[in-house]
């Protein structure tokens, strides 16, 4: 569901009757007339359509954390803000980038339509930049033939699961961020998509190494043997981008509270 294409139209409905009715119907009722029911219904939301459409299309929009493939740093239940012009002012529906302002860099959670299925948000982290060699051998990542520096932790319990996965510390240049890996799943990636720029990587047993076309992004799940990412249907064309993830306001586990309501995973993420 384009929940921004819903927005739009609603906006644009309740903003023709919100005009007609103060252009030219309002001066037309005696004073103190009852409005009519399509004013009542549909002009006066106006304004509030209209505030939620701005800030969600160029500020920032709720998303909520559909699967497992950013844990630790992202829970199943998480609901996150994504920022809207960290990365550029976009058109609200058709999300042509007007305004230029950052690029993303690695390191960075961001947010984009699913390239195999536009109409679907997808949330990972940004690994590989326009040109950079991505190298996944092993379960080691290697960017531009340097290793990329981690540091073991303690092993992750899955609430859900009942089973540990290691635990460390990757260093995705100024950003520093939690990832698993599971010892029991193979490093090869078992189902790849034929997927566009299919041509810029070669897989193996130990993994995949993908060269990142221009105006694209390579990105993985912290969750790294639990995740679908570029690895399986390819890169993220620029186009595609909606935001940086940067806050976490919000968990439920599940609708029921006070169960399933955690208040401390509210704040901010790396």
């Amino acid at each position: 569901m384009n929940f921004a294409l819903i927005l739009f139209v609603l906006c644009v409905i309740t903003g023709i009757l919100w005009i007609a009715d103060k252009a030219v119907f309002a001066k037309k009722r005696p004073a103190g007339s009852p409005h009519p029911w399509w004013v009542e219904y549909g002009a006066s939301f106006f304004p509030v359509i209209f505030i939620v459409f701005g800030l969600r299309s160029f500020v920032v929009e709720p998303f909520r954390i559909p699967s497992g493939s950013m844990i630790p740093t992202l829970l199943v239940g998480d609901f996150i803000l994504v920022n809207k012009f960290t990365y550029g002012i976009r058109l609200p529906v058709l999300n042509n980038k007007v305004v230029p302002m950052n690029d993303p860099q690695r390191g960075d959670v961001m947010v984009f339509r699913y390239p195999a299925d536009p109409s679907v948000d997808y949330i990972k982290r940004v690994v590989g930049l326009p040109g950079d060699k991505v190298s996944y051998q092993n379960k080691r990542l290697t960017i531009n033939g340097v290793e990329v520096p981690v540091k073991p932790m303690d092993d992750y319990l899955h609430k859900d699961r009942a089973l540990y996965s290691q635990r460390f510390v990757e260093t995705l240049g100024p950003v520093e961020h939690q990832a698993l890996n599971d010892v029991h799943v193979r490093p090869d990636v078992p189902t790849v998509l034929d997927f566009p720029g299919r041509e810029n990587c070669v897989y193996n047993r130990e993994g995949v190494q993908c060269e990142v076309p221009p105006g694209h992004y390579f990105v993985l799940g912290d969750n790294r043997d639990q995740s679908a990412d570029s690895r399986v249907w390819g890169f993220v064309p620029e186009g595609n981008i909606v935001g940086k993830a940067f806050f976490i306001w919000f968990h439920a586990d599940s609708i029921l509270p006070p169960k399933g309501i955690d208040f401390g995973r509210i704040g901010s993420f790396r």
